[in-house]
């Protein structure tokens, strides 16, 4: 066991099955305290008979660090507090949050329902909300704390689950907003961007991209390049350690790719082109004048990402 986290307390979501559970290990083998929170759940959120929570409490004790389970709903405020709690009264502080869990509910909008948009979007981006308001209070007053989000590629914007995608995009913009509030408390709020084999990714992920391929939206070498990292989460895991350790103390609101075999940063949103005019000397925009600066000005080298398509022959 290394000692990189050794007194450190960690709450970590989703961390009965995937990258959450490989987490919660590589954590622990490092000598964090480790909550383990698992509502015990299907990819798409229906309730399985038993949390996998207490087998992961078991293998982080074999590691020779204490651990307790949790088996509340992260989209619940209260449950969410008491994940917090649970750290604090268990182990005396809470140092490291890593909001992990999440669920798919794949269906593209004209089918989506008002429940599956809100399942998902309340696990991810109110989880992630609920969470980071219950542990901050104590991180920005012990001045020490690693906030460490879970994104997506999905957050780039993509067909078949757009739900999951805004909670994903939701996410990524939370940790920007997170880390500018509590970075002067020495409090850190970083994301990651993972690809691995978990459950949700062979379940859904992967099926959902196969069926962007056939129909002709996305090119079979994308979904190439993403299957060759598709292995354990134990092959990257390590990086989200490095994140929640001293090392990393100066590393903040930066959202990671991290892939067995690849590590990168995702650039933050900016103005990319930008035309300029005296608004008092010109007055408001006209139709005209947009219609004739835009494609020369603003959309340069643009191009449609997805152009009409003639309708399909029945």
């Amino acid at each position: 066991m290394g000692d990189r986290l050794k007194g450190r307390n960690a709450v970590i979501t989703g961390a009965g099955r995937g990258i959450g559970r490989a987490l919660a290990l590589a954590m622990a083998q490092e000598g964090a305290n480790i909550v383990v929170c698992d509502l015990g759940v299907e990819v798409d959120g229906t309730r399985e008979l038993v949390s996998p929570a207490d087998d992961v409490v078991k293998e982080c004790e074999v590691l020779g660090v204490r651990a307790v389970s949790n088996y509340g709903d992260v989209s619940n405020f209260n449950d969410a507090e008491a994940m917090v709690r649970a750290c604090v009264d268990s182990f005396g502080s809470i140092d490291i949050l890593c909001n992990i869990a999440g669920i798919d509910k794949p269906k593209m909008i004209w089918n989506m329902s008002e429940e599956e948009w809100d399942l998902v979007v309340d696990v991810h981006l109110k989880g992630t909300f609920n969470l980071t308001r219950h542990a901050s209070p104590f991180m920005r007053e012990q001045r020490y704390g690693r906030i460490i989000n879970c994104v997506s590629e999905a957050f780039m914007g993509g067909p078949s689950h757009l739900n999951y995608s805004a909670a994903k995009g939701g996410v990524a913009t939370f940790t920007y907003g997170a880390a500018k509030e509590l970075g002067k408390y020495s409090v850190t709020c970083n994301a990651f961007v993972p690809r691995a084999s978990t459950r949700m990714f062979a379940e859904e992920v992967l099926v959902s991209l196969k069926k962007r391929v056939e129909a002709g939206i996305m090119p079979q070498e994308q979904v190439d390049e993403i299957e060759v990292d598709l292995l354990p989460p134990e092959y990257f895991v390590n990086f989200m350690v490095y994140l929640a350790s001293e090392q990393a103390q100066d590393i903040n609101g930066q959202v990671f790719l991290t892939t067995p075999g690849a590590i990168g940063l995702w650039s933050q949103p900016h103005v990319e082109v930008q035309y300029r005019r005296d608004a008092k000397e010109h007055g408001p925009w006209r139709f005209e004048e947009i219609d004739e600066l835009l494609p020369k000005k603003v959309l340069i080298d643009y191009v449609n990402t997805a152009p009409p398509q003639p309708p399909k022959e029945k």
